[in-house]
């Protein structure tokens, strides 16, 4: 029968091969002799832990991670586990990037599913660390492993992958969106209100306004009721106030439900309606127990609806306000695209010239096209929409051509298929007009 070697026969045959006693290794692991001596001569043998596995490692001159798969065995002596080990181990193959170990380690760990808690702590304790990424596999294995079906962690759990995984395709998310769903509910309210916030806002960079709307009144009712409650505890006992936190203050996802509302009902055409629900996150002031963050959001708000209101005026035929537009658009840089985008709907919407507005921002347009956050790629892909369907407006035929033919590629990329639909409809409509000239 072949013998299968260990860990500790494996250093032994290391440290015969270079001639090192225990007392010469010592001195170069930097290893106490005594304790180096009990790892390997004591009956029981005395733990390995993750750290002297490694200054063992760098004294012999092995990279990171020598005898790691070994390692494993270490962290499960005798059949159990021994999580003292088992946690910096585990660490350490996040650091390294070790996700083949990581995985066999909680394979063998859920053999016993109360260890289903433990695993979900660290990756609370990762995420924490800003370690979204790294956490993954621990969330995925709670995921798996869960027993209760309405457990908390499983819904937070689901919640984290959620968000982890958000990318700039916009029919992934969507996919993500429907998957998380059934789990909304049965998370901590200060996590539903994150978790609506971001709904709403794929269901809005889809152009799914009903859906929108749906999360955003979902939105706005929960942060109401929070808001209440918190007030109406604010001279009370608080021990059975939630000890967490959302991610933002209370005003932001009040303020940000009422928004996308009015949106949603501004892309729908229902101007007075939108005109509404601008008005009433004009001033949020009134919001008590604002800290110095929340008032910074109270003014954003009143901007977004200062510039909002003038947007609604554009839409319903009414100029009077566009250089006051202008002017703030000049004023808030991270507001330039959508507003630009804005004017373009509105140029096409009323057949007027913009040219001198599409000049003044060219500078700034350019920017974007380089920028690839999720949500500024699918304002671009919908600026690209636009101005093809400006250029085709003003008989700029080929350079209508060009932009669809630009906006097919991004809209492929970021996976939009309403915009991608709706680009190939107006290449289809024009590219018999202007076939030459055109970049294909």
């Amino acid at each position: 029968m072949e013998h299968t070697p260990t860990i500790r026969s494996k250093i032994e045959t290391e440290l015969k091969q270079r001639g090192y006693s225990f007392s010469s290794f010592s001195k170069i692991s930097g290893i106490n002799r005594g304790t180096f001596s009990a790892m390997l001569n004591s009956n029981p043998p005395k733990p390995i832990s993750v750290r002297q596995m490694d200054l063992i490692t760098k004294a012999l001159g092995y990279p990171e991670g020598w005898l790691y798969e070994m390692y494993i065995d270490e962290c499960f002596y005798e059949g159990k586990g021994h999580w003292k080990r088992i946690k910096p181990f585990l660490l350490r193959c996040v650091e390294l990037g070790r996700k083949d170990y990581i995985q066999r380690v909680l394979s063998r760990l859920t053999e016993d599913l109360s260890y289903v808690s433990t695993i979900f702590e660290l990756a609370e304790e990762l995420h924490k660390r800003g370690k979204e990424k790294e956490s993954v596999p621990f969330y995925e294995c709670v995921v798996e492993n869960e027993r209760y079906y309405h457990s908390e962690r499983l819904s937070i759990s689901q919640y984290r992958l959620f968000r982890i995984q958000l990318s700039s395709n916009a029919e992934e998310n969507l996919k993500l969106t429907i998957q998380f769903s059934p789990f909304l509910y049965r998370l901590p309210e200060a996590y539903q209100l994150d978790a609506l916030l971001q709904m709403a806002n794929i269901y809005s960079s889809l152009h799914k306004w009903s859906q929108t709307i749906f999360y955003s009144e979902k939105l706005l009712e929960l942060a109401t009721r929070i808001y209440e409650y918190r007030i109406a505890q604010d001279n009370k006992n608080h021990d059975d106030f939630e000890s967490y936190s959302s991610e933002r203050p209370l005003v932001v996802y009040y303020g940000q439900a009422l928004l996308m509302q009015a949106f949603s009902l501004q892309k729908q055409e229902l101007y007075h309606e939108a005109k509404k629900n601008v008005s009433r996150y004009a001033d949020l002031s009134w919001f008590k127990g604002l800290d110095e963050v929340g008032q910074r959001e109270v003014e954003k708000l009143k901007m977004y609806a200062t510039a909002n209101g003038y947007v609604l005026d554009l839409l319903m035929g009414d100029k009077s306000n566009l250089g006051k537009y202008i002017l703030l658009l000049e004023e808030n840089e991270k507001e330039i695209l959508p507003g630009v985008l804005t004017l373009l709907e509105v140029a096409n919407k009323h057949f007027f010239n913009i040219d001198y507005i599409l000049k003044h921002f060219s500078d700034y347009i350019q920017k974007f096209t380089e920028n690839e956050d999720a949500l500024y790629m699918d304002d671009y892909c919908n600026f690209n929409l636009q101005l093809s369907m400006y250029q085709f407006n003003f008989k700029n035929h080929t350079e209508g051509i060009n932009t669809i033919l630009k906006n097919l590629k991004l809209a492929t990329l970021v996976n939009n298929s309403i915009v991608f639909a709706q680009s190939i409809i107006l290449f289809e409509k024009y590219r018999g007009v202007c076939y030459k000239g055109a970049t294909y």
